[in-house]
């Protein structure tokens, strides 16, 4: 991997952390700010909300600038706005800092990744994507957050900003391959595509069922009989876990193509998820479960990621970097749902009904998937005049490359 891909990874540590570690501090931030848990809760969703404006409207209006320029750019906005977090005097003024913040996270993952896979060969891009969005791991962050305070964890987020910046200075180059603007017309050809609507809504779909017991993991912990400090050890070891799985995902979605990790990892999430209603209240089996969580919790992105780069290349190929930035947003229009329903859960069912209605929703996502993968299968078959048996040996349906023969056994000509 090349060492630009290591200054992508640095800032997307950085990006990712600040919206990942509020979730390990959501009792403390409630308790320090006087709000209630579902309105300290909302800082997940409205800093989502951020991200899913910023990362399509910003990436179409800054297309004609330099790639490394737009990113060092990007870097000192996101310091600036956790700084404004750090010394934010009351709960009003943090949720702009994180507005802020959630602007520059949304255009950063959106040309992100398609610079990540610009820097390597086609069959490495999901295992480039999944080295990027191993920052977003919130480990080390949240560990500093529940020992130090929330504040601290802020400034130490802004210094790890500062080393992104650094990085990319040091290391992207300076003539990063880069398609031209597209047009208006081209980026709302994004929106009415229906294999691209899709994929971002098994996105938003997938994520938002993860993320409505996540954004309160630290008040069900604390149901347990877990402690602040005791909290921090276990996102710790979620964090460690997130970015091993994600790297997981990654080579799985290389080996076996998007479409058949996506099913793999997603019915893995619905189950762990189902699980951990039950072994929540249950401190050791808690944190194995935690463990399990996070292995799948994130090998989806690359995988996802790079679904939407390639339909986005077959269907509108002059507004990729749209598309991409299309599904960061959605991403983060399933996290602030999320966050915002968790908080309807919490107030009329309790905290420990999260986990079984978020596996629910997964189940959702690992349907779309499937979906998908049928409508690859016909588009091929009608693509190079083919059929499809009806067994499909290696469960890979994912659509060939462009000028390549499908590879699965089970196609058959006409």
């Amino acid at each position: 991997m090349p060492i630009a891909l290591l200054a992508l990874t640095i800032s997307a540590f950085a990006i990712g952390t600040t919206e990942f570690v509020i979730v390990g501090l959501l009792p403390t931030v409630a308790a320090d700010l006087r709000v209630s848990l579902p309105s300290a809760g909302l800082l997940v969703s409205l800093y989502a909300l951020g991200v899913a404006i910023g990362a399509p409207v910003l990436t179409a209006l800054t297309g004609k600038l330099p790639r490394k320029t737009l990113l060092l750019a990007l870097m000192a906005l996101f310091t600036l706005g956790n700084l404004l977090a750090w010394q934010a005097p009351g709960y009003n003024a943090l949720v702009a800092a994180r507005i802020l913040t959630g602007l520059a996270h949304g255009v950063f993952f959106s040309i992100g990744s398609t610079i990540a896979t610009g820097l390597v060969p086609r069959d490495k891009a999901a295992s480039a994507i999944a080295l990027m969005f191993t920052g977003l791991t919130v480990a080390l962050v949240t560990f500093i957050g529940q020992h130090f305070g929330w504040r601290e964890t802020f400034l130490a987020v802004s210094a790890l900003g500062a080393i992104a910046f650094a990085a990319s200075l040091a290391f992207i180059p300076n003539s990063i391959r880069h398609t031209p603007p597209a047009s208006l017309a081209q980026q709302l050809k994004v929106l009415a595509q229906p294999r691209l609507l899709l994929v971002y809504a098994t996105t938003a779909v997938g994520y938002g069922g993860s993320f409505i017991p996540f954004t309160f993991l630290a008040p069900i912990l604390q149901q347990s009989g877990f402690g602040a400090g005791a909290i921090g050890w276990v996102m710790l070891v979620y964090g460690v876990s997130v970015a091993a799985g994600n790297l997981w995902g990654g080579k799985l979605a290389d080996r076996k193509g998007p479409i058949a990790a996506l099913k793999i990892i997603f019915a893995l999430l619905a189950a762990v998820l189902l699980v951990f209603n039950f072994t929540a209240p249950h401190p050791w089996l808690a944190v194995a479960t935690v463990l399990l969580w996070g292995a799948v919790a994130f090998g989806n992105v690359p995988g996802l990621q790079v679904y939407v780069v390639r339909q986005a290349e077959r269907h509108t190929p002059q507004a990729v970097d749209v598309a991409s930035g299309l599904n960061i947003a959605a991403f983060n229009l399933g996290i602030a749902f999320a966050a915002w329903a968790g908080g309807l859960v919490v107030t009329h069912l309790g905290v420990m009904h999260t986990p079984w209605i978020g596996a629910a929703v997964v189940l959702g996502a690992l349907a779309l998937t499937f979906w998908s993968g049928r409508l690859d299968l016909r588009e091929g078959a009608a693509a190079r005049g083919l059929r499809p048996s009806t067994s499909i040996p290696n469960g890979k349906s994912t659509l060939p490359p462009p000028g390549r023969a499908p590879e699965t056994p089970g196609w058959l000509p006409r």
